[in-house]
């Protein structure tokens, strides 16, 4: 074995698609991308897409099992420690001699971003999750879909506007201008938004965010609540998980900018950029790997 040259892979997988990236001895790097890797959702076929991935971007020794090969997965999907054994079992199989770890992709993006740096993350897309990283062990809060959470995600906005609509529309609650657009749109028929919603994904729902987002600047005061009711989630998650103003703090999806003015001064205050993604947070991941290898030696 102590032949061998040792490579890092990292993979990033999620629902749509899923990148890996091989670090050969030399530093070389190599990254491809090929279709969705939820393990939940489709566990052979992310096995299958991965290890396409990987076969694709291995030279000659690795292919030929001349590499030792270290990876960590960040997947989609994985939701625990019985998930994240069943994928470990899955790619050792297929690279006998190897390591592998799974995880979220909440942990590859957290160490992505922060690198080595204690410090929280807030992810918020179509689904949201809330991360803090301590001492190098990362914990998380969310990811767990629109039925059960995604708290201030896109698609949570967009289900969320659709409730107040439905209040509005009998009474119980005050027609904004958002409301009003909403109800016009439908033909002030419930039955139409009912349609709606019993057909919609989660992404079909966050195509209603950027209205919440645009009524929130405009001023509208339903959207400007959805807004507050998200960032109060947001806070009270980085609180439960143990961040306090002075960590680092970044804030990335497509969605997690906008709720920036809504938090509190010293919450916005400790806002810094992402060092680096989630497929570099797998590589260093794997590179951890090595080292805790030579540290049982």
């Amino acid at each position: 074995m102590q032949n061998l040259i040792t490579w890092h892979v990292g993979v990033d997988g999620g629902g749509t698609s899923c990148r890996v990236a091989v670090l050969g001895a030399g530093h070389e790097r190599w990254v491809a991308t090929g279709g969705p890797a939820n393990v939940t959702s489709d566990f052979s076929g992310a096995v299958r897409t991965i290890a396409d991935l990987i076969d694709g971007l291995l030279p000659a020794e690795g292919a030929e099992g001349k590499a030792r090969l270290l990876m960590h997965l960040g997947l989609a999907g994985v939701t625990g420690p019985a998930m994240a054994k069943r994928v470990e079992a899955a790619l050792l199989a297929r690279y006998p001699g190897g390591q592998v770890r799974a995880s979220g992709d909440q942990v590859t993006m957290t160490v992505g971003a922060l690198g080595a740096h204690d410090g929280g993350l807030i992810g918020i897309g179509t689904g949201s999750f809330v991360a803090r990283q301590s001492a190098g062990q990362v914990q998380g809060i969310g990811g767990r879909g629109l039925i059960l959470g995604d708290q201030a995600s896109g698609g949570w906005l967009g289900l969320r506007l659709l409730q107040e609509v439905m209040l509005a529309h009998d009474g119980l609650r005050v027609a904004t201008p958002l409301i009003i657009d909403i109800l016009d749109e439908h033909h002030n028929d419930p039955a139409r938004v009912i349609a709606f919603a019993r057909d919609a994904r989660p992404a079909d729902f966050a195509q209603l965010a950027p209205r919440v987002l645009d009524g929130a600047k405009a001023g509208d005061p339903l959207a400007i609540d959805l807004m507050r009711e998200g960032a109060a989630y947001l806070a009270a998650a980085l609180s439960a998980l143990g961040w306090r103003a002075g960590e680092r703090l970044c804030v990335g999806g497509g969605l997690g900018p906008a709720y920036v003015p809504y938090l509190a001064p010293e919450t916005q205050a400790a806002i810094i950029p992402a060092l680096s993604t989630a497929i570099d947070g797998a590589l260093a991941l794997a590179a951890r790997l090595a080292e805790h290898t030579e540290a049982a030696r």
